[in-house]
């Protein structure tokens, strides 16, 4: 699941929201009502995702807030604010936010950007090829349709999204991959997300050497591999097939003379 991080000095709304994120499925590392406390969760919990409040207690606002998280490390950030002036803007703006959302906010804009963060964080790291509309930095209201569906790659995990979030794998988690019809289906030991593209785009798009395909409609990841034999690759309880015109590729993977 994505880890979120949310910095807001309302209680009320800090309670309010975390209970709205994680009832969407996400997971709330921590809330923080300054940019002390904030630095310190960020310090000390793998996060996925900021959602940030301008205005917060402390001698930081918001934005001073993300610039020193993001020199940690990188994430995707979302504003939360009541503040619109253009100065705002401005400083906010050089901070490269995701998404930028007026208090107050719906649930509807939230989904929106989140899914625009997950996906612009992406673009920016070079790991997605531009190809859905979504603006750099946005109101998150501006954008009323959620983009078509989406498979990220962010470091050593991908984002996938299934309805309207996005959901973490980590890609060693990965078993196998599935061509179904339209759909490739994505299986851990976990769980089962499909994503309507074809498995030859998502293996594209991915670029991980150790997804090798093994079938027209399979790709295993060489990690999982347990055995195989000269038609068959064990993958967990799963024997998939080694078609011919993909074996000698395989078996190359293993240094075969």
């Amino acid at each position: 699941m994505i880890n979120i991080l949310l910095v807001e000095d309302e209680a009320v709304l800090a309670m309010e929201m975390e209970e709205t994120l994680e009832s969407e499925g996400y997971t709330v590392v921590g809330t923080a009502a300054s940019g002390e406390k904030a630095l310190e969760l960020f310090r000390e919990s793998s996060v996925d995702l900021l959602l940030c409040d301008i205005s917060i207690q402390g001698p930081w606002d918001g934005i001073e807030t993300v610039q020193r998280l993001m020199a940690i490390r990188p994430v995707p950030v979302i504003y939360l604010t009541a503040l619109a002036d253009h100065e705002t803007i401005q400083r906010a703006k050089a901070t490269y936010p995701a998404a930028y959302i007026s208090k107050p906010y719906n649930l509807t804009s939230l989904r929106i950007a989140i899914e625009l963060a997950i996906n612009n964080f992406a673009l920016r790291k070079g790991e997605l090829t531009p190809g859905t509309d979504t603006p750099g930095v946005a109101e998150a209201e501006s954008n009323p349709v959620p983009s078509r569906d989406s498979i990220l790659k962010v470091e050593d995990h991908i984002f996938v999204k299934n309805n309207y979030r996005f959901v973490k794998i980590s890609l060693a988690d990965i078993l196998y991959l599935e061509a179904d019809n339209n759909y490739t289906v994505i299986n851990t030991a976990a769980q089962k997300l499909a994503i309507r593209q074809p498995l030859k785009a998502i293996l594209d798009r991915l670029a991980v050497p150790r997804l090798v395909r093994t079938h027209r409609s399979f790709a295993v990841n060489l990690d999982q591999v347990e055995s195989f034999t000269e038609t068959e690759v064990q993958v967990g309880p799963r024997d998939i097939p080694l078609g011919r015109n993909y074996k000698q590729a395989f078996l190359d993977y293993f240094n075969f003379s």
